[in-house]
C-alpha cells in the first residue's frame, strides 16, 4: 500500500482596493500580506516531501505556488480544473446593502441556491477538482503533492469527499487564506483529510478570496 498526500492550498490574500468579486478576471495579484502568506506556507511545507507543485493559471494561484516549488526545486505545474468557480457577478461588488443584490433585475440569478443559478454548479466544480487531485496524486506518487486553488473549489471538494450536500452557507466556510486542505491517499482511497492553518486564520467571507 502506498500512501500520499495532496495538500489542496487557498491562494494568499489578494490586492482588491475595489472590493469586487473578481473571479476569473486576470490582473488581481497577492497583496504584501498574500506575498508573506506564501513565503510562510512555503517554509511550513519546506522539510515535507514535495514532488509535485500544481497550481490554478490565475495569477493569485501561480504566485503563491511560486516560492513551495523554489523551495523544493520544482516547477509550478499549471492545471485548469483548479480554476476559481465561474460566477455571473464577476467584476461586480456583492453586498447585499452595496452591491449589485440589491437591484431586482438581479434576482433571477438567486433562483436556485442549490445548483447554484449564479455560477458553475456544485458537483461540476467536484468533479472537475476531484480530476486535478487523482493526477497530482498519480504524478506524486508515495510522496507528497501541492495543488493551489481557490476557496469556493476547495471546500466544495471537501464537502464531496465528506459525502455531504454541496450546497452550504459560505459564511461557514472551512478555507482561511493560504489554509491547507491535505488528503492523505492509501493507494486510490482517500483515508483522511485534514485542515490546518500555517498563516493564520481569516474570515470566510474577508475579500481576498
Amino acid at each position: 500500500m502506498t500512501t500520499t498526500i495532496v495538500h489542496l492550498l487557498r491562494h494568499g490574500e489578494v490586492h482588491n482596493p475595489g472590493g469586487v468579486l473578481y473571479g476569473r478576471l486576470p490582473g488581481f495579484d497577492l497583496s504584501a500580506r498574500g506575498k508573506e502568506q506564501a513565503l510562510t506556507i512555503a517554509e511550513y511545507l519546506a522539510r515535507h516531501d514535495i514532488g509535485h507543485v500544481v497550481a490554478s493559471p490565475l495569477e493569485r494561484a501561480q504566485q503563491t505556488a511560486e516560492p513551495i516549488a523554489a523551495s523544493h526545486r520544482l516547477d509550478v505545474v499549471s492545471d485548469g480544473r483548479l480554476i476559481e468557480a465561474d460566477n455571473v457577478f464577476e467584476g461586480l461588488r456583492v453586498g447585499v446593502g452595496d452591491g449589485v443584490l440589491r437591484h431586482p433585475r438581479y434576482w433571477p440569478k438567486l433562483r436556485n441556491p442549490l445548483l447554484p443559478s449564479w455560477g458553475e454548479p456544485y458537483l461540476d466544480i467536484a468533479h472537475r477538482m476531484l480530476g486535478a487531485v487523482h493526477r497530482a496524486r498519480q504524478v506524486a506518487e508515495g510522496h507528497e503533492a501541492v495543488c493551489v486553488s481557490h476557496q469556493l473549489p476547495v471546500w466544495t471538494l471537501r464537502r464531496f469527499l465528506d459525502g455531504r450536500r454541496l450546497w452550504h452557507d459560505p459564511r461557514r466556510r472551512q478555507c482561511s487564506l493560504a489554509s491547507l486542505t491535505s488528503v492523505v491517499f492509501d493507494d486510490e482511497q482517500v483515508v483522511e483529510i485534514v485542515y490546518s492553518e500555517p498563516a493564520g486564520a481569516t474570515d470566510p467571507v474577508v475579500a481576498g478570496a
